[in-house]
This record gives structure tokens, sequence and C-alpha cells, in this order.
């Protein structure tokens, strides 16, 4: 077997076997593929696409290249949840209280946030002393006591992928739908959860700009997951509104925490009953999405989940309290207030570019080194689509940096005042497969 026989098939559309994806990975992985030879691969398989099964071999061999994580000593049924991307997303701090007070565990691998994408990692460590940095008998101890644990996705899960974007991102072929699934799904799959939701972002402030790729994409996953025995599910949603009214790092867990009691805006709360629904179907927990919501909304009226979150929070060593007791804690320097100049209806105009204004103010990072402040973000007042007069608050930028009469000029842009409502829904669309849940 030779990179040269592997190209020329894959550049005449005949599918790789199991054995030449896995030796080409491996091989990959050694450095006796050299970059410019994947690089080759790549682009072929952006241009050719990838089988069902070829999609699913090369995610096994990239699971194969570095640790997956046993978790039989963890009981009853596990689930795991993954979005890719978005400003304001803080959904896995309101959907795993909500799934593990059914009594199914929530194992999470989570990253760290970038340019205008923010992380889940970096969102809990605004609660001094959390770590993701945890042993996997600790992560197997904290599913058992709590129902909840979320580790830092470390070097040696996958290495294959870290590799491999790094090339891709320089090569042109980031947009390529079978090695955006295999890369997500091999993350995925190192965790033996019995079912995954998957939070499909699409719009402005998400890498995928259009439906029918993000359908694409969607299914292309959920395919990976049939491959690999897991329910799968998926919802697409819209990312050409943020989600929510926080966005930044402590100030989301804030929404989180006050969403678990009963007072989340209406987005978020569509968008967390609905994921949560959809993984206690598949977990055999309700028959119907709809049946699910309902029963999930009233847990969030009656605030009867929120101490999940805390727990989860504390097991892992942080300090929630910062969080009860938020205004002593999370102060800036400025608090920049962004007010409507005249009647209508609040439409931003690119939530990629509110993102990067949070980042800007110190919630993110433009590259991994940078250092981040977890007071810093931005608190949207009004929201897409809502009814604004002349005069309203719409947002207050929270920073302690002093580059004020810019962020207040980049505030001013980043939104109209339409005379229309535009009535954009925040689930595009629900898919999902449910195979054997109760065995």
């Amino acid at each position: 077997m030779n990179f040269a026989e592997i190209i020329e098939k894959k550049k005449h559309r005949e599918e790789l076997s199991t054995d030449e994806i896995k030796w080409l990975i491996s091989n990959y992985i050694t450095g006796d593929v050299p970059d410019y030879q994947m690089a080759s691969f790549a682009m072929a398989v952006w241009f050719n696409q990838m089988t069902s099964q070829e999609t699913s071999d090369l995610t096994q061999a990239m699971i194969d290249s570095g640790i997956t994580y046993d978790l039989s000593q963890v009981s009853g049924r596990k689930a795991d949840k993954h979005s890719t991307g978005g400003v304001g997303d803080k959904t896995s701090l309101i959907f795993s209280p909500l799934v593990a007070s059914f009594g199914v565990k929530v194992a999470k691998l989570s990253g760290r946030g970038l340019g205008q994408t923010g992380g889940t990692i970096d969102k809990l460590e605004s609660c001094p002393g959390w770590t993701g940095e945890i042993s996997n008998e600790e992560f197997i101890h904290n599913l058992n006591t709590v129902g909840i644990s979320i580790m830092a996705q470390s070097s040696a899960v996958v290495p294959a992928d870290k590799k491999l974007y790094a090339l891709r991102d320089v090569t042109g072929t980031v947009d390529s739908i079978p090695l955006i699934s295999a890369s997500i799904m091999s993350k995925k799959l190192v965790v033996p959860a019995d079912s995954i939701i998957l939070d499909v972002k699409m719009g402005s402030g998400a890498f995928m700009k259009d439906l029918d790729s993000a359908i694409e994409l969607s299914n292309t996953m959920i395919e990976i997951g049939k491959h690999h025995h897991r329910n799968i599910g998926a919802m697409i949603t819209n990312m050409d509104r943020p989600l929510g009214r926080a966005i930044g790092n402590a100030i989301e867990v804030k929404e989180a925490w006050d969403t678990l009691h009963g007072r989340g805006p209406d987005d978020l709360v569509e968008l967390c009953t609905t994921a949560a629904a959809i993984t206690l179907m598949q977990n055999g927990i309700f028959k119907t999405i709809e049946e699910g919501k309902t029963e999930l909304v009233k847990k969030l009226n009656d605030g009867s989940t929120a101490h999940f979150l805390k727990d989860f929070i504390e097991a892992q060593h942080g300090d929630f309290s910062v969080i009860e007791n938020y205004d002593q804690h999370f102060t800036t320097k400025h608090a920049i207030q962004i007010f409507a100049k005249q009647d209508g209806f609040l439409k931003f105009n690119s939530t990629d570019e509110l993102g990067l204004l949070s980042m800007r103010l110190g919630a993110g990072r433009a590259r991994k080194e940078d250092s981040i402040d977890f007071a810093a973000g931005i608190y949207l007042h009004k929201s897409s689509d809502e009814a604004v007069k002349n005069g309203d608050l719409v947002m207050t930028l929270f920073t302690n940096r002093d580059d004020v009469a810019n962020f207040e000029k980049d505030a001013y842009a980043l939104f109209d005042i339409n005379a229309q409502q535009t009535n954009e829904p925040t689930i595009l669309k629900v898919m999902y497969n449910v195979s054997e849940v109760n065995n």
C-alpha cells in the first residue's frame, strides 16, 4: 500500500477501503505521509467528496490516533452535546442540568473560544478554581455523583485531527463536509455516550452560511453516528442573531443560572429545551419532543434543576458564589450604554462582528495565547426582531479597556432599526435517529 495508489483512487472517485484510510492516517501521524501529500488528499476530497463508509472509516482512523475514554463504571445512560460554535452560546450550561435531572449522565469534552466564538471551558473558568484538567477517575466519579462532568480536551485526544485541521486551514480545504464531519465526530465519539445532540449553527455568526450546507453537514454526522451505533440528533439553529442576551464569560454563566430559575430569554429556552428533549427521547425518557419540552419548561420555571449546575462547578473545584453574587465580583471600569436613535425593530447586521466586538472588549482571544477578562462582555437589553423606541437602551458594553469611543462607534455600526419585523426562527430544522434506545 502506498500514497500514489490512494490518491489515484480518490482522484477518480473510487471508494477507498477501511485499511487504506487507516494506513493513510496512521502514516500521516508518524510523518511517513508528509504534509504535501496529505494536502493533495484533502483537496481531492474537497472536489470528489467521500462516501458514507469512507467518512465513517476516516472518523474511526482519527479516533484511533489518540486516547479514548472508558465509562463502563458510570451507571445509567450517558449523553453528549456539541455546538459548531456561536455567539452567546451557553447552551451546555442549561442543557446539562436539564438532562441530568432525569438521570441521564452528561459526559462532555469541551474546548476554548477563539475569535468571535466563545468556549465552554473559558466560561466555566470564570468561577475561580474550576478546572477541566481532571483525571479519568474524577471524570467518572463526578458523573456518578453529580450527573455532569466536562473535561478540557487534551492533546492526546484525536491528535490526527489537530494535525490535519492545521493543514486544512492553510490549504483551502477547511470547508469540506466529509472532513468537517470527521473532525467533529472523531472528538465526540472518543467518549462512549449513548446519544449525542449536535447544534449546527447557520448564518452570519457561523461557519455554515446556508441551510443546504447545514443540512448536508448534519446528515453526514448522523450517518457517522449510525455507523458507530450511536443515536445522533441534530438541530440547525439560527446564527444570524446572537443566542440569548449575554455575550462573554461570567455574564453567560449568570444568564444560564437565571435561565435555570425560569428567567431566561425565549430563544435560549427554546433551543435548550429542544436539545434536551431530543436527548431524553433518544434515551427512552419521552416519546415525543413536544412532551419533553413541556416537562422541561416546567423544570425551568420551578428552578428544580438549577442546583445541578452549581453542584457540577463545585465538584470540579469552582467557586460558584461569584455567580450567585455576580455584581460584587464582576465589575468593569467602563459600562458603555448604546441607545436606539429611532423607533422600529432591531436587526443585527452581523453576529460575527458582535462576537468580535466582545473579543475586543476583553472577553475573547484573537490568538490562543491571549488572556481573557472574565468580567468583559455585552448584555443585549434588546435583541433581534424586538421593538424599540427612540432612546431605548439597546446594549451595554462591559470592559476594562479604555478605547471607549471606538467601542461605542463599533457598537452603533452593528445594528439597524427597520420598519418591519423579520420573524426569524431560532431553530430552522430538527433531524435525528432513534434506535434501540431502551436496550
